[in-house]
């Protein structure tokens, strides 16, 4: 009877564990469809968004333009002055002069890890075994009081990220995200709302984000403009060379 009670406990275990990998493929899946289905996802080969962000009070102009297959440029502009930062598929630059540099310089390792993720223009849920990443369920969660469903994605470099989806619709309305840098956890929270199409697919136009433990610090983005498929060359997303030294005064001869 022991031996028979080991046998079943076994087998029920893995039949849990099927049930619950069948389960996060499914509320993908519903996801993914919820959002305008895989083939129109993939359809869009590039992103231009402008919006206007807020954070207590304090407002300036952001932008974000994605281009397939993995690049991404954004923008920050305040007072006639632009920050941006920028991944070509391989590596990122910045251009930083509200610390008051005004050339372009590569960035550090960290930035270009987080850049990188959000070049991925589909997400981490589209094509998610091809890119090494791994989904599970986590059952219901709540997000602000509402019921939602909960998603548990590990990236191929160990980045974490929770997508709470909501349980009528199945579009992810929060995601969470864990980065563990040089033995750290870095933790924020987006906050995501007020979906419409774009060319057939649902993007957000509210994003609240920012540290998961300090809400007073979280920016507001309303997107005010969102295009697909604009025309863009794979050039805008290369760092630009830094501007020549002016060539020194040549001496005045002695008379």
């Amino acid at each position: 009877m022991t031996a028979i009670r080991s046998i079943l406990a076994v087998v029920i275990g893995f039949l849990s564990l099927s049930a619950v990998s069948q389960t996060a493929d499914e509320l993908v899946a519903k996801n993914l469809q919820a959002k305008g289905g895989v083939d129109k996802i993939k359809a869009i080969k590039s992103v231009r968004m402008t919006g206007n962000f807020d954070t207590g009070g304090f407002k300036a102009t952001v932008g974000e333009l994605s281009k397939r297959p993995d690049m991404v440029k954004e923008t920050f502009s305040l007072q006639g002055m632009t920050q941006i930062q920028a991944y070509d598929g391989s590596s990122g630059w910045q251009i930083s002069p509200f610390g008051g540099r005004k050339d372009p310089e590569m960035l550090g390792e960290d930035d270009v890890r987080s850049l990188s993720e959000d070049a991925d223009i589909d997400g981490p849920l589209v094509d998610a075994q091809a890119k090494g990443n791994k989904i599970e369920y986590l059952g219901h969660d709540q997000v602000d009081g509402d019921d939602a469903y909960k998603l548990k994605v590990t990236l191929k470099n160990g980045d974490i990220f929770y997508y709470y989806l909501d349980p009528d619709t199945y579009i992810e309305i929060q995601i969470e995200k864990q980065q563990f840098i040089r033995g750290s956890v870095r933790e924020s929270v987006t906050m995501l709302g007020s979906y419409k199409p774009v060319n057939g697919v649902m993007y957000p136009f509210f994003i609240e984000s920012g540290p998961k433990n300090n809400p007073d610090q979280r920016g507001k983005i309303t997107v005010t403009k969102m295009e697909a498929n604009v025309p863009v060359e794979d050039s805008e997303f290369k760092m630009p060379a830094a501007p020549a030294a002016p060539a020194a005064a040549k001496p005045t001869p002695k008379q």
